[in-house]
């Protein structure tokens, strides 16, 4: 599985991390999350898979918290891998990180996650913006693949 981001430090002790994460592609290009802190930033939007809940529960759970959007017809993508450091919980962590693709399909009203706003971006300005190379990377194989598709159209 491929790697994204920093080296792992040798000796340090990393806790498993899964997490789910989605591209919501919409009339006004793809459907993102600013997070404020504890550092701001541009996020896919998802987040960590609770003990008991799938990827897939995760992933409605998290985009709507951290959107205030329901989703419908999630379809995995691919996955990979990222050690870093979380502030929110004190804790080192190599997060496995499963990206979706999934429709945007009725706002409800604001995030309810505390310091997160919804926004759309286009898939280039996705690609300036967003916080990790892995959303990054994931965001420009939908790119080219949707480009692609409107050229056959």
């Amino acid at each position: 599985m491929r790697r994204f981001g920093e080296i792992p430090e040798p000796g340090r002790r990393y806790t498993l991390r899964t997490g789910a994460y989605a591209i919501l592609p919409g009339r006004d290009g793809l459907l993102l999350t600013h997070q404020s802190a504890p550092e701001p930033e541009y996020q896919l939007p998802g987040g960590g898979v609770d003990p008991g809940e799938s990827p897939v529960q995760a992933l409605f759970r998290e985009v709507y918290e951290e959107t205030g959007w329901r989703i419908a017809r999630p379809q995995r993508l691919g996955a990979y891998r990222r050690f870093t450091y979380m502030p929110e919980y004190d804790l080192w962590a190599e997060k496995l990180c499963l990206i979706y693709m999934a429709v945007p399909v009725v706002r409800y009203g604001d995030p309810i996650e505390p310091d997160h706003t919804a926004l759309w971006m286009t898939p280039d300005t996705a690609m300036d913006y967003l916080a990790n190379s892995g959303d990054r990377d994931f965001v420009h194989r939908y790119a080219s693949r949707a480009t692609i598709f409107q050229k056959r159209g």
